[in-house]
């Protein structure tokens, strides 16, 4: 923790939170947006299904990728600087999607947006710890959570009146705004959270000394895997939304923005929760609650499939139950994970975003397109990827039984 803490940031704790907030929901905004503009889409540039499912895998997969070194770079370099490029590049590679007239050339930039939004995602975690102690840090981490919910919940609704009215191209020129809006805030807002003594070396061989600190230490990966991959569960009817709305469930684009504000809904009730209980129960405990959910859902999900015929009355209600589960323990997990290694916060939130983001690429590009043609298969996946983090946690628990055994400290 940044001993100057208080005085970078005199302001009420929930607006930095908003501000943080802003920034981690850069990335599901530029991907919610365009998601009802699918079909649009491929009609307008001569795409196949597949084809527009790679714009997808290659934003999270570029996500994936440059999330090795935001967070190296702004233990380095500090932590406004990572975010103001990434806010610059972001809106170049924005304005580039706008003005594609070819899958290529959207293929092209929606990648060099992915490179460039989780910088926001990576950093706003490291803040979060240079500013907090642990149990406000959570706090704080589930008020992120419940702001970031309502950009997405919104992002469709605008996909989808934008692109009846104006035209696909015109969801890009809505992310260059957000671009630019964004860039403008943080370089007026955002301090510099990173105490001058705390700063790493920029060098080849301390930064590989550090990666192979994190990739080496068994605890990281399964708290890694524990988070990141049951987020696929839900994100999997994200990704198939199109056919699991569209063909499925027979919702016309307009009418997608219900399962996204179920699913929102989900995340933000469960991280207010989360908030709540700060301080109060133990980490562990929070983390088995949100699996107990997740676990209970799923199956549910995958025996109303196999009894009854998918309907919009029922169907929609698993994703948005599983999402509260998630947000209920990703917060205590993420603080886990950054506390490892304290000195390289910056690094372990780039490689547990690396982790995650390389799952949401695999369901991406190559899952989702496999199972969307199956309710049940969708829910089988999804309960699949919930069986993961489940073993991951369940092994980290029983090797190392102390790990979030404490209530977190208030001060």
């Amino acid at each position: 923790m940044n001993p100057d803490a208080e005085k970078i940031w005199r302001a009420p704790r929930w607006a930095l939170a908003a501000l943080l907030a802003v920034l981690g929901m850069l990335g599901p905004f530029s991907i919610d947006t365009y998601i009802p503009a699918f079909s649009g889409i491929a009609q307008s540039i001569g795409a196949t299904p597949v084809e527009m499912q790679q714009t997808l895998s290659a934003y999270l997969f570029g996500f994936a990728f440059m999330n090795l070194f935001h967070g190296a770079l702004s233990d380095s370099f500090g932590r406004r600087p990572v975010v103001l490029w990434g806010l610059t590049v972001f809106t170049l590679a924005s304005l580039g999607c706008a003005l594609s007239q070819t899958i290529g050339q959207l293929v092209f930039f929606r990648a060099l947006q992915g490179l460039s939004t989780g910088a926001g995602i990576v950093v706003s975690r490291a803040v979060v710890r240079d500013m907090f102690p642990p149990a406000a840090a959570q706090k704080v981490m589930s008020q992120i959570t419940i702001y970031f919910g309502i950009a997405p919940a919104i992002a469709p609704i605008l996909g989808g009146l934008l692109f009846v009215h104006f035209g696909w191209h015109s969801i890009f020129w809505l992310l260059v705004g957000v671009g630019v809006v964004l860039f403008t805030a943080n370089f007026k807002l955002l301090p510099e959270t990173l105490h001058a003594a705390h700063r790493q070396p920029f060098e080849v061989r301390h930064l590989l000394r550090g990666y192979w600190d994190l990739c080496s230490d068994p605890r990281f990966l399964l708290l890694a895997l524990a988070s990141g991959v049951p987020f696929n569960g839900m994100f999997l009817y994200v990704l198939a939304a199109p056919a699991f709305l569209g063909d499925h469930l027979g919702l016309a684009p307009t009418q997608f923005f219900w399962f996204f504000l179920m699913n929102i809904g989900g995340i933000m009730a469960g991280s207010w929760l989360s908030g709540r209980m700060a301080g109060k129960v133990a980490p562990k405990r929070q983390i088995r609650d949100g699996f107990v959910i997740m676990a209970t859902i799923s199956l549910a999900n995958v025996a109303a499939n196999a009894f009854f015929t998918p309907q919009a009355a029922w169907a929609l209600w698993p994703p948005g139950i599983f999402a509260f589960g998630w947000a209920l323990m990703v917060p205590v997990v993420t603080l886990l994970v950054l506390d490892l290694h304290p000195t390289r916060r910056g690094m372990a939130s780039s490689l547990q975003a690396v982790i995650a983001a390389t799952a949401n690429g695999i369901v991406a590009g190559v899952v989702a397109p496999l199972v969307m043609h199956s309710t049940m298969a969708l829910a089988l996946t999804s309960i699949g990827m919930l069986a993961i983090g489940l073993v991951a946690w369940v092994w980290l628990h029983r090797r190392w039984p102390e790990i979030g055994r404490r209530v977190a400290a208030a001060v």
